[in-house]
């Protein structure tokens, strides 16, 4: 088994340290989970191991001739190969030693049909032999299948496995190097953010893929969903120290809370400890036990004192701010229908938002999700149909620009000259955001992506909105700040709409989801879990229906195949009788395929015999058999293709 080992590293950037003295394990097959907030020193860590960065001490080993794949969070990871060069070349490149351990196959197999020298054809087979262990092992048969499979898993469509790399937006170019790192399975996989630019349908296939695949995978997340479905083990980053916690993120966060809280009794008890003993040296200190005393500071001064646990973020704003009452009916669509241009992409559709709920608005990307969130603000007009706030409805809207920050501001005067608040109130609020320190003082224009989501949901919070309407609010967010936008959310008494890759948050937040498919909508009550559960549930259903349903016509199918028989009888037409002599197709290339590959390994090794070799005519015969062999196989493969992708 592979094993990847890390001990002893350490990085710094002048006298800034990042992390010291990391050390873990992983085995290939290993899930694990990489987390910390924003600024911990995740991505360093993960490019010292690959050798992209060098540490400034330690060592990374890893078991001899295994392979990696790394796909950064940022990454225009693409290539083009020339251009004309198709995304289905593009992802070829990740196959170019098997591509070209295939064409030199080819070659030696004309090689071997026109040789007529006994000797040098005894020579070409070797080489011919050498080379076809390498593709077979590399996978070189089922390369092509594989890359459909991932490409269309990962969202792309046959139409644009033919188009040009540099045509698609930056979201589908990372999805384009994913592709490329999935596609070849390395024994150890790191992914940076891998689920950046992925709507939840393609994140959940690449849960299923990722709990499928066979090597190590080191993932850097803050979709805590995601990592509850695929990690075994979480490393927690945290002030430049590893820890590791067995299982997902949610077992993580148990076992933090029993350590915090072990370290908070701990920290207390040190702390009486060091109240008695300085007590105790100063009522001593000139007496008759000075000695005794300046022994016991000689222990206090060496004494490695223990650090509280990271407080928690709280609110209680809204208890004594709360937004205003508003009517029973916040917001309604009434048979809109909008779009940009001549495209229309919501169709017809209706929904009610009720005072109170936490409605979660779901679907792919480019579904029109937040088309309809800009109905409701009023970016957006209909084309038809009506949409309504209700009386006494105050609307606030977070946008995933944060337009409504000042760049030149300090984060504190942000806050202060805005609403008039006191230094101290304003702290109070920003410091339940996660501002605290001097925090407060830094530029707004030099805050990261997640801190100026933080500061602009703060300032959303305190316009006195009733009813909010969140556009990815916990984007770009690392999981403390995507913890405390949570409990604001939770703790906030109107009502909200909100758009949201962050299934986690979704599960903690949302009373209602509705699913935005095809310019329609279906509601399921619940949270994001109560919803996957009854799409599950109605999918099997749909499932038992249909099978039922065939049942019944192959059942009439008999009854009419027994009445044509009798004197008069007609004849029959199922309309399931193209699918079924499609998969009788398909079995029968099957049963083709196998066959023609059984031949092939028996040729193989008549070619690879020596003795074969002694009369030239039967070895000519044996290698022209082959080419004809391999040449029918490959046509196989493309009607096998052909049939099970369409």
């Amino acid at each position: 088994m592979e094993l990847l080992q890390v001990s002893g590293l350490n990085k710094a950037y002048g006298p800034d340290t990042v992390f010291d003295d990391v050390a873990f394990e992983m085995r290939s097959g290993e899930k694990v989970g990489l987390i910390g907030g924003n600024g911990a020193g995740k991505t360093t860590l993960l490019r010292c191991i690959l050798g992209e960065e060098v540490p400034d001490g330690g060592q990374v080993s890893l078991s001899t001739g295994a392979t990696t794949g790394y796909v950064d969070q940022n990454t225009g990871a693409w290539r083009q190969e020339g251009e004309t060069a198709t995304l289905y070349d593009e992802l070829c490149v990740a196959y170019r030693d098997v591509i070209g351990w295939q064409q030199e196959m080819r070659r030696l197999e004309a090689a071997i049909a026109a040789e007529r020298d006994e000797a040098r054809l005894a020579a070409v087979m070797a080489e011919y032999s050498a080379v076809t262990a390498r593709f077979e092992g590399a996978g070189g048969y089922e390369y092509e299948s594989n890359i459909r499979r991932v490409a269309y898993g990962l969202g792309f469509s046959p139409e644009d496995l033919t188009r040009r790399p540099d045509e698609f937006s930056g979201g589908q170019k990372t999805r384009i190097g994913l592709a490329r790192a999935l596609i070849r399975r390395p024994d150890f996989l790191f992914l940076d953010e891998p689920t950046n630019h992925l709507d939840i349908e393609m994140v959940e296939w690449l849960e299923d893929f990722l709990r499928e695949y066979p090597g190590g995978v080191l993932i850097i997340s803050h979709d805590r969903y995601f990592l509850d479905s695929v990690a075994e083990r979480i490393l927690e980053l945290e002030g430049g120290r590893i820890d590791s916690y067995r299982g997902g993120y949610t077992d993580y966060l148990e076992q933090k809370n029993e350590r915090r809280e072990a370290m908070s009794r701990a920290v207390a008890k040190q702390q009486a400890y060091i109240a008695k003993t300085e007590e105790y040296i100063r009522t001593y200190k000139a007496g008759i036990k000075s000695k005794q005393a300046r022994g016991r500071q000689s222990i206090l001064s060496r004494l490695e004192r223990l650090a509280m646990p990271k407080e928690t973020a709280g609110f209680d704003f809204f208890a004594f701010n709360p937004p205003g009452e508003c009517a029973e009916r916040v917001a309604e669509a009434v048979a809109v229908t909008a779009g940009y241009g001549r495209e229309a992409i919501l169709h017809d559709l209706s929904l009610l938002i009720r005072n109170g709920e936490g409605v979660a608005l779901v679907g792919p990307n480019g579904a029109g999700k937040t088309t309809l969130l800009k109905l409701f603000t009023g970016d957006l007009y209909p084309t038809a149909g009506k949409i309504k706030l209700g009386s006494r409805v105050k609307l606030g809207y977070f946008a995933q620009e944060h337009e409504g920050l000042t760049a030149s501001n300090r984060v504190l005067d942000e806050i202060m000259r805005e609403y008039a608040f006191s230094e101290e109130r304003s702290r109070h609020y920003l410091g339940a955001f996660l501002f605290r320190g001097d925090d407060v003082y830094k530029l707004v224009g030099d805050l990261s992506g997640g801190e100026k989501a933080r500061l602009a949901l703060l300032k959303l919070m305190l316009t006195g909105a009733n009813f909010l309407v969140l556009d990815e609010p916990t984007n770009h967010l690392d999981i403390d700040a995507r913890e405390a936008v949570e409990e604001a959310i939770m703790s906030f008494p109107g009502t909200f709409l909100t758009v949201s890759h962050d299934r986690y948050f979704l599960d903690k937040v949302a009373s209602k989801v509705l699913e935005l498919k095809d310019g329609g909508l279906t509601e399921y009550l619940g949270n994001y879990s109560d919803y996957r559960d009854r799409k599950a549930a109605l999918a099997k259903e749909a499932q038992r229906l249909a099978e039922q349903a065939e049942a019944e016509e192959s059942r009439r199918r008999k009854n009419d195949l027994t009445a044509s028989a009798k004197p008069g009888g007609g004849k029959y037409s199922s309309p399931l009788r193209d699918q079924r002599e499609r998969e009788r197709t398909i079995a029968r290339l099957e049963k083709e395929i196998s066959g023609l590959e059984a031949r092939l390994e028996e040729l193989e090794q008549q070619l690879n015999d020596p003795a074969s070799h002694e009369e030239p005519a039967a070895s000519r015969k044996l290698s022209e058999e082959y080419a004809s062999q391999r040449e029918a196989l490959d046509e196989k493969y493309g009607q096998w293709l052909e049939l099970t992708e369409n």
